[in-house]
Formats: C-alpha cells, sequence, structure tokens
C-alpha cells in the first residue's frame, strides 16, 4: 500500500502510523482466542484476573517498578485536571500497584494475572511493533526458588495450550556480575558494553583481575547444568556467590517442578527489564528470535518480593501450530441455524431468498450449507 491515494496528496484512509497494525479476520479472532485459553491456564493454577486501566496519571503509572518503563511510555496531557498521563508501557508495574493498594489486605502470596495492551514508544528494527499484546501472571509476597519455579511452570503450561511445547526458558541472575564488578571494585564501562556484546577478546582486555573468571563465564552460556558447574567452580565474591547459589537452587526447583523442560543459563547476562532483581527469565521457540515472554523477580512497592512472567500472544501465534478456523455455515433465509451453533458452527444467516444458495454460501466465506433436511452440507472447493 502507498502512503498517498490517487490524487496524489491525501493520505490514504488505511495509513497507520509506524509500529501500528490493524488485525483483520480471521487473525483477531484466533489472538483473542489464544489469549483466552493462556488465561485459563492462569486461572487453573489459583491465579486472579485484575483489569488495569490503558490510562493512568504519571506519579503513579512511574512508582515503583514502573519508572523503569518512563522512557518507553506515551505521554498525554488529561484535559481535566490539567495532569500529565502515561499510556501503559507494560502491565506488570499496574498489577504491582493494585497489590500494594486495592489489594494490600489479601492473603500472601497473592496471585494475580492480566491480559491487554500496552503501546512503546522508541521501537527499533528489532522491535518493530509498538502495540503489544500482553497476557500474564504475578507471585507477589513469596521469595523463593519454588515460586520462581512456580511462574516458570505454569508458563509453560499456557504455552502448551496453545501447542507450543518446544521452548526454552533462558535463565538470568542480573545483579550477580555487577555484584561481582562492585565487590572487586571494578567499574569500567568499556567491560559493561563488552560484556553486553558477548565479546570475550574485549572482556579479557578490560576486566583486570576478573578476566579469567568472566571469560570463563561469558563461555558457560548455553545448558544450565554446564552454566551452573562454570558458576559452581568460579572464585565468586560473597554477594555474587549469593546469587549463584540462589540461581542453582531456582534451576532445580523448576527441574523437580516440570522436568521436561529445556533450561539454559546465561551466567553473564544483566539485561533485561530494569526492574529485574533477581532471577529472571526468556523464553524462546526453537528458529525463532523474537521472545515469546520474559519474567523475573522485582519488588513490589517499596520491599515486597515478587515474581511473574509476561507472554506475548503475538509472538506466540506465530510459533504455533496453526489454528483451524471454525467452520462457516451459510442459514439459507427462513431457516434456523440454532443447532448447527451448538454444534459448534458460525452460523451466516441469509437476509433474502436467493437463487443459488451454493453460490451465496461461497461468496460469503461459508464451506457449508444447511440442506433442506437440516444437516450441514460440504460444498465442494472450486479453483481459479
Amino acid at each position: 500500500m502507498t502512503p498517498e491515494d490517487a490524487t496524489g496528496d491525501k493520505p490514504h484512509p488505511a495509513l497507520l502510523p509506524a509500529g501500528l497494525r490493524d488485525l483483520l479476520p480471521p487473525e483477531a479472532e484466533t489472538e483473542a482466542g489464544a489469549v483466552e485459553a493462556l488465561m485459563a491456564a492462569f486461572s487453573a493454577h489459583g491465579y486472579q484476573r485484575v483489569k488495569p486501566p490503558l490510562l493512568e496519571f504519571e506519579d503513579t503509572l512511574f512508582a515503583g517498578a514502573g519508572a523503569a518503563m518512563a522512557e518507553q511510555t506515551f505521554r498525554l496531557l488529561d484535559p481535566d485536571t490539567r495532569r500529565m498521563m502515561g499510556v501503559r508501557a507494560d502491565m506488570t508495574p499496574q498489577v504491582a500497584r493494585i497489590a500494594t493498594t486495592r489489594l494490600a489486605g489479601a492473603a500472601r502470596p497473592l496471585r494475580l494475572s492480566y491480559a491487554g495492551q500496552c503501546l512503546r514508544q522508541g521501537s527499533d528494527a528489532r522491535e518493530p511493533e509498538r502495540q503489544i499484546a500482553q497476557a500474564g501472571i504475578e507471585l507477589i509476597g513469596a521469595d523463593s526458588p519454588e515460586a520462581d519455579a512456580e511462574v516458570v511452570a505454569v508458563a509453560a503450561e499456557a504455552l502448551a495450550s496453545l501447542g507450543v511445547t518446544r521452548t526454552s526458558f533462558d535463565l538470568t541472575h542480573p545483579p550477580l556480575i555487577p555484584a561481582l564488578l562492585e565487590e572487586s571494585g571494578i567499574s569500567s564501562t568499556a567491560l559493561a558494553r563488552a560484556l553486553d556484546r558477548k565479546d570475550a577478546a574485549a572482556v579479557a582486555r578490560h576486566a583486570g583481575t576478573l578476566a579469567g573468571t568472566l571469560t570463563e563465564l561469558l563461555l558457560a552460556a548455553g545448558p544450565a547444568a554446564r552454566a551452573l558447574a562454570a558458576l559452581a567452580a568460579a572464585p565468586l565474591t560473597t554477594r555474587a556467590r549469593e546469587h549463584a547459589d540462589r540461581l542453582a537452587a531456582t534451576v532445580a526447583a523448576i527441574e523437580a517442578r516440570a522436568p521436561g523442560l529445556v533450561l539454559t543459563v546465561d551466567p553473564v547476562e544483566f539485561r533485561g527489564l530494569r526492574y529485574h532483581t533477581g532471577v529472571s527469565v526468556t523464553i524462546y521457540a526453537p528458529g525463532r528470535v523474537e521472545e515469546l515472554g520474559r519474567g523475573g523477580r522485582y519488588l513490589c512497592g517499596e520491599a515486597e518480593p515478587a515474581t511473574g512472567i509476561t507472554l506475548y500472544p503475538d509472538s506466540v501465534l506465530r510459533a504455533a501450530p496453526a489454528r483451524p478456523a471454525r467452520a462457516r455455515l451459510y442459514v439459507p433465509h427462513g431457516m434456523d441455524g440454532a443447532a448447527q451453533r451448538a454444534a459448534g458452527f458460525a452460523t451466516v444467516a441469509g437476509l433474502a431468498p436467493v437463487a443459488d444458495q451454493a453460490a451465496e454460501a461461497r461468496r460469503l466465506g461459508c464451506g457449508y450449507v444447511l440442506g433442506a433436511d437440516g444437516k450441514p452440507v460440504l460444498l465442494e472447493q472450486r479453483h481459479g
């Protein structure tokens, strides 16, 4: 589609801002069904659904964990109060706000789920979409490897409900390397960039006395057993060792609860959402670069421990097996399709008599027509 119509200077009415798109049939219904399947899996494990608003005042939207999303947030002025508002860029900070205010007196651990659309600015070639669907869970008030394992296992089960079973859960512990560098007295922007790029040669040049340790850990990224063995053998400082032990305990808890999951560990990765304070996870599918989901441990409010995972339904559907569309049945004028709807058909009622019911059914995208005996008749497929 070109951005201009035939007049040459008027924008085409279908043109949308970069990073935004219309979702048409049948994709829109497929996405809605996928979100509900994910939410049903969350609900089965006791996660209760909440629905935060699309907009909030800046001072509440950016409180606590929300401060990390400030740079990606679209802002606008509320014409009633003359206060600045933001369109949510991520739903986790909103759920944290609900947990610490409206549900402050609810029993802990608190299990909440959510689904909705988010809007982000500053998109790039790697993440061109600015409107992002999210569906996720938060486990608030528990700080243990078992809590971390639960959100991973529930996310895996939710993905499996859509046929996405070949997944890899990539575990990291973002505070580990910063703690090691701080306790070792090393502060180097060049080293941080080298670790971020996974540049072993540059790490060796800039890491000083930690060159050997960091290089070994950098090269150990991969299957969980290998990476954890490297961490266990590494000469870590006190706080770094505590982080490494927690990562190992979390892996053990996940393997005990969901032994079939593919787990990888990157010991030196410290990126991710900036509000993560402990074990974090990113979910991938084989052969795909985009993330299916991301989560990790953070602080809810000032100090309450929490962990959670957000799945991205659009990415999940691209990795999932194709879901068959609901069969469409043309119901001729004057006939009732209630029984067929109960049987699973999507019925399309004729609003007036037609001479050729089969042709009308095809024109309206139906693969079946209701016969005079009340039974669906499969139409022959015409090609060309």
